[in-house]
């Protein structure tokens, strides 16, 4: 199966083609420059560069959530019209579960870990075993002193993935525990992981492909507290 897969739940966005789960090519970019602008066209350039088509691909898949909100629905939006002009299927994967992969060749535990704004973190945790991630817990967002006290009762230090890497890896530090934190190319998220996590996971149709939000948006918590004050709740 030929997959195209996208990632662009944070600052990077990446896009990998990959065969029966080996790399074709994959191009990542982390300009800053809105996903909206580059996710496509740096789809189009790889299928060129690999002499490929959109015609050929089988699948699509997406990392889903958590992450960014506007990056998840870019993401999740791109391929979901992908999917529906080609009438071909599509996968969505969770990001944290996807960004483990970049911790197969460390092995151990591996922290999956993004920066969530207000002293919280999205995290998951897992184990690599037999060459890949094995999920200890489910995809949370958690406060980042709760993470470090888990992390706390392992035997082995942590290997930190994920753009919360550094600031999990500090606080780590800070309590006198032990990490290993990811190179920096390691520590981005990237299509690779996603197509690696979709692979031989049951596929579904584009009205199926949802985004994934662990938490509530900066702009509807405002639109609560604004409602919660207006009715004295």
């Amino acid at each position: 199966m030929l997959m195209l897969a996208f990632e662009s739940s944070a600052k990077a966005a990446s896009v990998a083609l990959c065969r029966d789960g080996s790399l074709i090519g994959q191009t990542v970019q982390c300009s800053g420059l809105t996903h909206s602008r580059t996710l496509l066209p740096i789809a189009e350039d790889l299928l060129h560069n690999t002499e490929h088509s959109m015609r050929e691909v089988d699948c699509f898949a997406v990392a889903c959530g958590p992450g960014s909100f506007t990056g998840i629905r870019i993401g999740v939006s791109t391929v979901k019209g992908l999917s529906w002009a080609a009438d071909k299927p599509c996968i969505g994967v969770s990001t944290l579960a996807a960004m483990a992969w970049n911790g197969v060749a460390a092995g151990g535990l591996v922290c999956a870990v993004m920066d969530a704004r207000r002293s919280e973190v999205y995290n998951a945790l897992f184990r690599i075993v037999e060459g890949r991630p094995v999920r200890l817990c489910e995809d949370r967002a958690v406060p980042l002193q709760i993470l470090v006290e888990e992390l706390a009762a392992y035997p082995d230090a942590p290997f930190l993935v994920g753009d919360g890497a550094i600031l999990a890896d500090k606080y780590l530090q800070e309590c006198g525990l032990r990490s290993r934190l990811a190179p920096e190319p390691l520590q981005l998220q990237n299509a690779w992981g996603v197509a690696m996590e979709a692979d031989g996971k049951p596929v579904g149709a584009s009205q199926d492909l949802l985004p994934t939000y662990l938490r509530l948006s900066q702009a509807e918590r405002e639109r609560q507290a604004r409602l919660r004050k207006n009715t004295g709740r």
